[in-house]
């Protein structure tokens, strides 16, 4: 593995991870071009799954999908949580092409496609090569959605010439074609954090879905043709039948630290597993939990009072108490641990209530309210925070098991009633019927009418911080709209980020985008 380790080294400094002496790069470059031996496809496919780890869990791809939105935001609470502005830039849409997330998203993503293509020159069985393929078609789905454009390297074995770049027409083609490619060979059934048909299926689905954003994203077109595509693919999903909505008080078996066994929606997650392999799932708690809680975590990031309100008392995605097998903390109280924490908070093990560390006189009491700065009395305490996957006890430290989830069902039937009201074959009445079948598997009742309004704030409730708010936000147009603590857009150039400054730097195939 010598030689790889080599190959992937060169490789993060052709996408500007690092720079490195001459000497150093024309070694690199000799190995390479001498060709790849020794290398075995299974373990290359291992590599390239572990690839999505870094962009997905350690929140980099999540931050510029849910901190840009009404749904997040990482306030400054006095000397943390600072960073030179940088999470307030991506909040308020005031970033600019050095912003560390944007390069470091970027950069991640272009490792796993490269990964995946490491794959596929190994002598790949048809599954290990279909499987790549869907790697390879997610990560560069991700560099499309978020920046417009998609570099791409067809020949592994010339690092000499840098990476082309597929402009919007030319990046939908491919990744479709890759996907319909990589279907037939991809399983039918299987653990979720296993590619599969229905994984391919959901990707085709978002990308058909966001085809004509893709294309003209301050005036999007939705094609009928495209829609009912996205419909077709979901019945494909649904005839499966692997899948059926968690019943009522069983939303966070998808998040939990068992939902590779318990969740019955979830269809593509990324792997984690104690001892074993995994990425940084505990980052979900560290980045709200306050200091003095259990767990324990940095006291940073909320949600916005406006993003609470759209939630109907009793829905059970707001929170509950939610008992599961690896959960060793008594909980006497039956607090709520998971979900939006609002109000007092308390120790979870004897029911006392918490204080706050600063000041220390504070009860540990989080508030409807902040502002992008935190002062006074609810430096630490302003915002309501969100705890979506339930922290796994059974682990005394280290690697948790929540498998990471990208792609579930409930998001499946809000995708095909979203298709249907844009034109798509089908009712309003089919639109509105699967859209309360969510509904009413979460405590909620029926909705009696479906708007497009109506259908965002649903996606905003079920799907809340699993890294799709931006996406949507720009589809139905409200992205450059103002909410809590951000002004309305200066312009449309921020519907796309810009492409980070050591991209270009590294790359001159890459030009700016607009505005930046």
């Amino acid at each position: 593995m010598n030689t790889f380790k080599k190959y992937c080294t060169f490789f993060l400094i052709v996408a500007g991870l690092s720079l490195s002496c001459t000497d150093l790069d024309e070694q690199l470059r000799s190995e390479l071009e001498q060709g790849i031996t020794n290398v075995n496809a299974a373990d290359l496919l291992i590599g390239a799954y572990s690839a999505l780890n870094e962009p997905y869990q350690q929140e980099q791809r999540w931050v510029l999908e849910e901190i840009s939105t009404d749904a997040a935001m990482a306030p400054t609470r006095g000397g943390d949580w600072d960073d030179n502005g940088i999470h307030r830039a991506i909040h308020q849409h005031t970033w600019n092409a050095d912003n560390s997330y944007m390069n470091n998203t970027f950069r991640t993503l272009l490792t796993a496609q490269f990964q995946a293509s490491n794959v596929l020159r190994n002598n790949p069985t048809p599954q290990q090569a279909a499987e790549a393929r869907f790697i390879r078609a997610l990560s560069m789905y991700d560099v499309l959605n978020l920046w417009g454009v998609v570099p791409y390297r067809e020949d592994l074995d010339n690092f000499r010439e840098p990476p082309t770049t597929l402009q919007p027409t030319e990046a939908i083609d491919f990744i479709t074609s890759e996907l319909n490619a990589a279907l037939s060979d991809l399983p039918t059934s299987g653990a979720a954090y296993v590619a599969s048909q229905n994984a391919a299926r959901i990707l085709l689905m978002k990308l058909y879905l966001n085809k004509g954003v893709f294309l003209d994203r301050q005036n999007p077109t939705f094609d009928p043709a495209d829609m009912d595509q996205v419909i077709s693919l979901a019945d494909q999903i649904t005839a499966s039948n692997r899948y059926q909505l968690s019943p009522p008080g069983k939303y966070f078996d998808n998040f939990a630290p068992h939902n590779h066994t318990a969740s019955t929606e979830n269809i593509f997650t990324l792997y984690n597993e104690f001892g074993v392999r995994g990425g940084s799932i505990d980052r979900t708690w560290n980045t709200v939990a306050h200091y003095n809680m259990t767990p324990g975590g940095w006291n940073g990031w909320c949600t916005l009072s406006d993003f609470y309100d759209l939630f109907d008392e009793g829905d059970e995605r707001l929170g509950i108490y939610y008992e599961y097998p690896a959960d060793t903390m008594a909980n006497p109280g039956k607090r709520r641990n998971v979900g939006f924490l609002i109000g007092q908070q308390y120790n979870l093990a004897n029911d006392q209530p918490l204080m706050a560390r600063n000041p220390s006189s504070q009860p540990l009491v989080f508030t409807r309210e902040v502002t992008i700065r935190t002062s006074g009395n609810t430096l630490e305490t302003a915002g309501i925070r969100v705890m979506k996957y339930a922290f796994d006890y059974g682990v005394p430290s280290g690697q948790r098991n929540n498998d990471w989830v990208v792609f579930r069902y409930a998001d499946v039937l809000l995708m095909k009633a979203e298709a249907i009201l844009r034109g798509g074959t089908g009712t309003p009445a089919e639109a509105l019927t699967l859209v309360n079948s969510i509904r009413t598997n979460r405590n909620v009742a029926a909705l009696g009418t479906l708007t497009l309004d109506e259908l965002i704030d649903e996606r905003g409730r079920e799907l809340y911080w699993e890294g799709w708010r931006r996406q949507d936000l720009i589809r139905f147009g409200k992205f450059l709209e103002p909410w809590q603590e951000k002004p309305a857009d200066p312009g449309p150039h921020t519907l796309v980020y810009p492409i980070p400054s050591q991209q270009i730097a590294v790359n001159p195939n890459l030009e700016q985008n607009p505005g930046y």
